[in-house]
């Protein structure tokens, strides 16, 4: 059982919705991040993504290539992003830290050295998109003998025949992409998601979260009704985008943890 298990148990023992939030890990600065991610769990976040700039995010719209860009203008690198991991769990070994992003930087340190690190660092998931179910044996099957969940996207594009090989050797949890295009495009439907999560959960166990194109409260909540939780990303980082200072992103995390939880 990892972390990620257990909150999942946990949630559904008290009746509640997960809420997931993405921050881009060094944006806009390391200590300022730092800071937020900090801040995450008190804000009523179940589980932490923590994306790992990488100068090519090809799934990426301009809110989350920006905050990349900021981050590893600001000096950011895997290693920093391993070290902030380490400090929060060096205060909260509860909440679940989910690495994501892409493959290079991770295949640039070696597969062997990163798992080994990301442990150690209390890591407990890693979500990579660039990764395919067809190449299993680079990370995913590692990753999951290491001891780390490894978390497959499933799309509105993922058809009836492919599921079965998306679902193979996902574990911890399904992040439902709700709409077809980069992150931050559209605004999520639960009229277009509730249908395509029965789908999902007539193909796994595992609980079915949903992201993309969630802004506010209410779409938390609506999203979270049709879902086991949901995952705000681009509306998080849009407001550290915008230099408001950390009590106020907080302030709006909780907003959107709340809508989430009321589901």
């Amino acid at each position: 059982m990892t972390r990620i298990d257990d909150t999942f148990a946990r949630l559904k023992a008290e009746g509640k919705k997960a809420f997931v939030a993405y921050v881009m890990a060094g944006d806009p600065d390391y200590e300022t991040s730092l800071r937020i991610v900090k801040g995450l769990p008190g804000a009523g976040v179940d589980i932490i993504e923590l994306g790992m700039p990488f100068t090519d995010p090809m799934a990426d719209g301009p809110t989350i290539q920006l905050a990349g860009q900021r981050a590893l203008d600001g000096g950011q690198t895997l290693q920093k992003t391993l070290d902030m991991a380490r400090a929060l769990r060096a205060e909260d070994d509860s909440t679940p830290i989910v690495m994501m992003g892409y493959y290079n930087p991770i295949y640039s340190r070696g597969v062997g050295r990163f798992l080994k690190d990301a442990k150690e660092a209390g890591i407990d998931g890693l979500i990579v998109v660039d990764l395919p179910p067809e190449e299993d044996d680079e990370l995913c099957i590692p990753a999951q003998a290491a001891g780390l969940n490894f978390i497959r996207l499933a799309t509105p594009t993922t058809d009836d025949k492919r599921l079965p090989t998306v679902m193979q050797n996902t574990s911890g949890f399904v992040y439902y992409v709700s709409i077809t295009g980069i992150t931050g495009a559209a605004e999520a439907q639960a009229s277009d998601v509730g249908p395509e999560v029965t789908r999902l959960k007539a193909a796994t166990d595992l609980p079915v979260i949903v992201g993309f194109g969630i802004r506010t409260p209410d779409a938390a909540e609506a999203i979270a009704g049709v879902a086991d939780g949901c995952v705000v990303g681009s509306a998080i980082v849009s407001e550290i985008a915008s230099g408001k200072p950390v009590d106020e992103i907080l302030s709006f995390v909780a907003s959107l943890a709340e809508g989430a939880h009321r589901a």
